[in-house]
């Protein structure tokens, strides 16, 4: 088996080809990386929309309750106003009892 003879030259040769494939080799994982870092925030902000329209759905049922619940107590108030008085009685004085503890 005969062994070729290496010269410097030929070890600069496979040094500079070493030094372009690791360039190519960074340049490919800084891409990779950028394109990684995009996709993820890409996924995040459809999930902030998507967070945010169920929030908004969610906010809207929860007033048109309140207004159900206002519109019943109303309806409780003007229908029976000598016994909303005495709640509202009744609420102020425990009110008042338990603040005057303090």
């Amino acid at each position: 088996m005969a062994t070729k003879d290496i010269t410097t030259e030929d070890l600069a040769k496979q040094v500079d080809q070493l030094k372009t494939d690791i360039a190519t080799l960074t340049q490919s994982i800084g891409d990779l990386g950028r394109a990684k870092g995009e996709e993820v925030s890409r996924s995040v902000r459809e999930q902030a929309r998507a967070a945010r329209a169920a929030g908004q759905d969610h906010l809207a049922a929860v007033q048109l309750q309140a207004e159900d619940k206002y519109r019943d107590a109303e309806n409780y108030v003007r229908t029976n106003p000598a016994a909303a008085i005495g709640i509202a009685a009744g609420f102020g004085f425990l009110v008042g009892f338990l603040g005057s503890r303090r």
